[in-house]
């Protein structure tokens, strides 16, 4: 009796691993309800995390994550994730260098980058490699002429024009206003200078000497009392907010908030600067490629802001952070429409290089309208000044479009 229930219990379990196996089997061969491996298209971001800019570019990195993770969940590739990889690059162009290399070896379709000092030595590189790069950087360098850099608003020194234009409509006095660069001695520093100074000068401004100042500035007394000195009216910041927070306080230590009037790049101003320099602050100018995180009636910064709540429970209020969730938009749209142009095997740098070329008026949702032509990579050539007003961040003039200096 005892071998009988012995065989019986054994003839059960050999049934039971069979059927486990042939249900193992046929879900494997035919069961649509299991998910196909789902592919990736990646693209690569060289920028500088570490160091004397690494506040803005961490704020601009974070934008870059949030849209992809955006994209992902809200519009998506069917069938494919986009993925950000990125590699610090502190400000070393050969850590640039590096990392595009490793990048390439990937075979990577598109980049980004925040660093210019790297780019004039790739710019050869990009199209040898057909790869094309999309960044929030401004320099003129990057596109004229046009070659395998993509951008996504005028120049720095176009971008200048527009507070060169309010300064001069707004001027009273008989003799011609005096404006001031205050730079850090970078190439990011002097972009606006040459071509800012020709054209302040065509509509009749004085344009003084150059000022240098670190990305940190400890002190900037020696430079605020030179400009003084020479009677400056008007002083532009070509820096970072840990660039101009200081010199703002140490203007009004020095009692010259009353002289001078200050503005600077868009880079400079956002809540970091209200933080740090207090009601010294008060009437900075600045100009604008991307609405401020404030504006929630334009459905794109609505969109961003609502995201940002959901997913952190705070809104980032410096401008970077706006700025590269809009590049990253742009190579989205870009995978987006390389994919569905040539399919996800065939995806390469010049898949996604035409389908750049092919972007016009791509509409970010009211943040900017993105249009490629062969003569001009800038995407986007419209600009609008802002001022900090009691303690907040506003529009002072209607978005305008900036005038093209190197045709």
């Amino acid at each position: 009796m005892k071998k009988w229930f012995m065989r019986k219990r054994g003839l059960r379990f050999i049934m039971a691993i069979g059927l486990v196996a042939l249900l193992i089997l046929i879900g494997c061969g035919t069961n649509p309800t299991i998910p196909v491996e789902e592919k990736i298209v990646e693209f690569g971001n060289f920028t500088p995390l570490t160091g004397a800019v690494s506040f803005s570019e961490q704020m601009g990195l974070k934008g870059i994550e949030d849209y992809v993770r955006y994209f992902n969940e809200e519009i998506g590739i069917p069938g494919v994730t986009i993925k950000h990889s990125w590699i610090d690059i502190g400000l070393s162009v050969s850590m640039a260098l590096s990392a595009y290399s490793r990048f390439v070896e990937r075979d990577i379709p598109i980049l980004y980058t925040s660093y210019s000092t790297a780019l004039e030595p790739l710019k050869p590189k990009l199209e040898e490699d057909e790869i094309p790069l999309v960044t929030a950087l401004q320099d003129e360098y990057l596109f004229y002429p046009p070659c395998w850099i993509y951008g996504q608003s005028p120049t720095y020194a176009e971008v200048f024009t527009a507070t060169a234009d309010y300064i001069m409509q707004n001027w009273e006095e008989e003799r011609p206003p005096r404006v001031a660069f205050v730079i850090v001695d970078s190439v990011y520093g002097w972009a606006p200078v040459a071509e800012g100074t020709k054209y302040a000068e065509s509509i009749g401004i004085e344009m003084l000497p150059v000022e240098m100042v670190p990305y940190m500035v400890i002190d900037a007394t020696p430079q605020l009392l030179r400009l003084n000195e020479r009677g400056a009216d008007f002083v532009y910041v070509m820096g970072l907010g840990p660039t101009a927070g200081p010199i703002l306080r140490d203007a009004d230590r020095l009692g010259l908030l009353s002289e001078m009037q200050f503005g600077g790049a868009e880079s400079t101003a956002g809540e970091m600067l209200i933080d740090m320099a207090g009601i010294a602050a008060e009437g900075y100018l600045f100009p604008k490629v991307v609405p401020w995180v404030d504006e929630t009636e334009i459905p794109g910064i609505k969109t961003m802001v609502d995201n940002e709540m959901k997913w952190h429970g705070k809104v980032e209020r410096e401008n970077p952070y706006v700025i590269l969730w809009e590049a990253s938009a742009i190579i989205c749209e870009a995978l987006k429409r390389a994919i569905g142009n040539v399919g996800y095997d065939n995806l390469d740098g010049n898949a996604v290089k035409e389908a750049l070329d092919s972007m016009k008026n791509f509409d970010l949702h009211g943040l900017t309208t993105i249009s490629y032509t062969a003569e001009d990579h800038r995407g986007s050539d419209k600009v609008a000044v802002y001022q900090i007003k009691d303690g907040k961040i506003v529009r002072i003039t209607d978005w305008e479009n900036a005038p093209m200096l190197i045709p």
